[in-house]
């Protein structure tokens, strides 16, 4: 990876390739802080060296914030593993608050919904299928008011738009202006509070 253009040589970063049907090429960080770079069967060395190369700023900056939150959790002490009793707790403390927020951001956002289940998931905070029925993360009772709000608006949206195209974000910043704050919040708190299913 070149430097930024600054003249200031950016840190070395592992590069792998993997070529595919794909239209487009793409890049992604991943945990052990590499490079991968996915990318179609026509495209030249070159014009993949090429197209790193000039995303070299976007990819010095978003590898420095991965580095440094992994040396935040690495430093943060394990959080101890949830109990059954305790997951019962969150579950039925989440059956009494999601239901109330789903019903009022329904007629706000302007959409009709299914079943709502409450499910202790390691991985996803909510979603909503195709017959409008949604589920949420009983772990989100261990996040501020707003996320879960944020969280509820989040899968209404879907009722509208089963992707994270353009109109659906504009149809939740219509709903919360604020909704990137909440989204900042869980991604950087994401981990440490799905690790509490296992305690790892």
């Amino acid at each position: 990876i070149v430097g930024n253009g600054n003249g200031n040589e950016m840190e070395k970063a592992q590069i792998r390739i993997i070529r595919s049907k794909r239209k487009t090429v793409a890049l992604e960080i991943r945990p052990d802080l590499s490079v991968l770079v996915r990318a179609p069967y026509w495209m030249a060395d070159w014009q993949i060296r090429k197209f790193v190369d000039e995303k070299s700023d976007w990819l010095y900056a978003h590898l420095r914030e991965m580095e440094q939150k992994q040396k935040l959790e690495a430093a943060r002490p394990k959080a101890a593993p949830l109990t059954p009793g305790e997951l019962q707790v969150l579950a039925d403390e989440a059956l009494r608050v999601i239901p109330e927020r789903v019903r009022f951001y329904a007629p706000v956002v302007g959409v009709t919904y299914g079943r709502i289940t409450i499910r202790n998931q390691r991985t996803r905070w909510g979603s909503c299928s195709s017959k409008g029925n949604l589920n949420f993360n009983c772990l989100l009772m261990l996040t501020p008011p707003e996320v879960i709000d944020y969280v509820v608006v989040h899968e209404l949206c879907h009722r509208k738009e089963m992707n994270h195209s353009g109109r659906f974000w504009n149809e939740v910043a219509r709903v919360l202006p604020g909704y990137a704050e909440q989204e900042k919040w869980l991604k950087t708190h994401d981990n440490e509070i799905m690790k509490r299913m296992t305690g790892e």
